[in-house]
């Protein structure tokens, strides 16, 4: 009796590709950040020029939400070819190289920041350098950043956050996600009198007012 069971060879499974779409609008659109409705240009040129409290929109980032696993060193090193700096390993800190700056958000989270127009730039390169399994979002239309600045800033954030300011336990570089206000934000300390908030879109229009109302007994300076 003969054998008929025949083989069949199958093909090797092509590699996953992602798309990687340029979200950047053309030049007869007009990309407006969730501030935009404020006019905060108007208001630093009319508004006051002294006061206790600086506030200026750094509008229309990248902001890209990367997971991958922070033991992987081909995915380390990957991430460091791409933005030119490691990624910060250390629970709540972060790293800034010239206009590129990453935020550690959970063992294996992270948030870079990076200047709007190279989103697709620096997506493509992601994407072809990343090895392994790794996960890469860009999120940039959801979220806005603020810089609060000034003698009376952390006056203004002890109204609005439960997090511990004082310098001995919240240096420059450390970064927490916490309830501001009513909301939420990722703070981040540039300097010993300089925060950064990252907001949510969907608030941006509430935090603002928020923080009008809770720096007016320091006055209040709107930057452009």
């Amino acid at each position: 009796m003969s054998d008929n069971t025949s083989t069949t060879l199958q093909e090797p499974e092509a590699p996953i590709k992602a798309a990687v779409m340029d979200q950047l609008p053309s030049s007869e659109i007009q990309g407006q950040s969730p501030l935009y409705h404020a006019d905060l240009a108007s208001l630093a040129k009319q508004g006051p020029k002294k006061g206790g409290v600086h506030l200026r929109e750094h509008k229309l980032l990248c902001h890209l939400t990367l997971r991958c696993n922070a033991n992987d060193e081909k995915q380390k090193a990957a991430v460091e070819n791409v933005l030119g700096v490691a990624l910060p390993l250390s629970p709540l800190t972060s790293v800034e190289k010239g206009a590129y700056s990453i935020r550690w958000l959970s063992p294996d989270e992270w948030l870079i920041l990076i200047p709007g127009l190279e989103a697709f730039d620096i997506e493509t390169k992601f994407r072809a350098e990343m090895p392994g399994h790794y996960s890469l979002v860009n999120s940039s239309g959801g979220s806005t950043v603020l810089e609060l600045s000034g003698e009376n800033v952390i006056d203004v954030l002890k109204k609005s956050v439960s997090v511990d300011l004082h310098s001995r336990v919240f240096p420059v570089g450390k970064v927490v996600s916490t309830t501001f206000a009513k909301s939420t934000a990722i703070i981040r300390r540039k300097g010993e009198h300089s925060f950064e908030l990252i907001i949510r879109r969907s608030f941006a229009d509430y935090i603002w007012l928020w923080l009008q109302d809770a720096s007016r007994e320091f006055g209040l300076v709107i930057e452009a």
